[in-house]
């Protein structure tokens, strides 16, 4: 079997971590990966799916914009987007810059930073459809609206921290939280859709 080519956005955020938690999935899988990290247009050339790791969303947006990247991301077919990644795939926003633009890909409505400021950042013991897992919550959004076609994997009572979208060739993760810093399953998970 072919190794996946399997890109990380790295201009910002937990750039490192996700690389980690990827390539750790890919053993956990016995899957041959290859990680590359996404700062260019000719980056995304070839990948089989893309990560989107938290950060400032529009900060991201505005990165991906100077270099050219915004089609050429919407093109892939298997994207995975944890906190502000999550905010990049929504087709709605809440609470947004003004011109800020997201990929739209995902039919789901998030707010930007319900969850408070970064001090009022925490952790938190979560059920979800791949088990209990500490999930990290860093100036995280919120998942209010989620469409026909998207499942839940986790809520915290009637709060959405985790869905998924697949149409046609395409497959979405969306996630409020920061994986990376506690489990693999997440990224097991979406190494095996693809």
């Amino acid at each position: 079997m072919q190794a996946l080519r399997v890109g990380v956005l790295a201009f910002h955020g937990d750039v490192a971590e996700h690389v980690r938690a990827t390539e750790e999935a890919g053993k956990h899988l016995k899957r041959a990966l290859h990680v590359i990290l996404v700062r260019t247009k000719d980056d995304l050339r070839g990948l089989d799916a893309l990560i989107i790791p938290g950060g400032e969303s529009t900060t991201l947006q505005k990165l991906c914009e100077r270099e050219g990247m915004f089609g050429p991301m919407k093109r892939i077919k298997n994207i995975f987007g944890t906190c502000a990644g999550a905010i990049l795939l929504a087709k709605t926003v809440r609470n947004k810059e003004k011109d800020q633009r997201t990929l739209g890909l995902m039919d789901i409505e998030v707010e930007r930073n319900a969850y408070g400021r970064q001090t009022e950042s925490f952790e938190k013991r979560i059920q979800t459809t791949l088990g209990k897992i500490d999930a990290t919550f860093i100036r995280a959004p919120k998942i209010v609206k989620v469409g026909t076609d998207v499942e839940i994997l986790a809520k915290d009572g009637n709060e959405i921290l985790a869905c998924e979208e697949a149409k046609g060739n395409k497959y979405y993760l969306a996630l409020c939280f920061h994986p990376e810093l506690t489990t693999t399953k997440f990224h097991e998970y979406f190494l095996s859709r693809i």
